[in-house]
């Protein structure tokens, strides 16, 4: 069933519940990423990145409540897609530095999704008059931001090792 947006609120709504769900389904991918990476940074990035992650959950939970809402999911299929993929990276064969960059590649898609989302649904929360939850909004993408430098950092440091 098709969502129905017949005020800005409801988009706002709805985006911030498929933020939660997509945080959450990366709560339970990041796991499985840390367990297949071989490098160690890597690793640690990962697992890092889980409690981050974590606190994300908590900071969106916070934005429904500041909006008077109850924390809710919408199927994020966008989500589900990228973590497929990265599966594809968990299950992969062949060269460990390889296949870490593998991971990398596939976590560096999660991030620029969470980034676009989270500017988008922050941008709707300013427009909505929603300063409070835009500010927390904007706290997750200088995060999701931060992590997609640092895995561009680790993939240009195993590059070197596997050229």
């Amino acid at each position: 069933m098709a969502p129905q947006f017949d005020q800005l609120t409801d988009l706002f709504l709805h985006e911030l519940q498929d933020l939660y769900d997509a945080e959450l389904q990366l709560v339970d991918a990041l796991p499985e990423m840390a367990k297949a990476a071989t490098d160690p940074d890597l690793e640690a990035a990962f697992r890092e990145h889980l409690e981050e992650t974590e606190g994300q959950v908590r900071r969106l939970e916070s934005v429904f409540s500041t909006i008077d809402a109850k924390p809710k999911r919408s199927t994020c299929k966008a989500m589900q897609g990228l973590i497929k993929e990265g599966k594809e990276g968990i299950k992969a064969d062949g060269d460990a530095v390889v296949n870490d960059l593998a991971l990398i590649a596939a976590a560096q898609r999660v991030e620029h999704y969470e980034m676009a989302g989270y500017g988008s649904t922050r941008t709707i929360a300013r427009m909505c008059g929603h300063d409070n939850a835009a500010e927390q909004l904007q706290v997750t993408l200088n995060e999701e931001g931060a992590a997609d430098k640092k895995l561009t950092s680790l993939a240009e440091k195993l590059y070197t090792h596997a050229a």
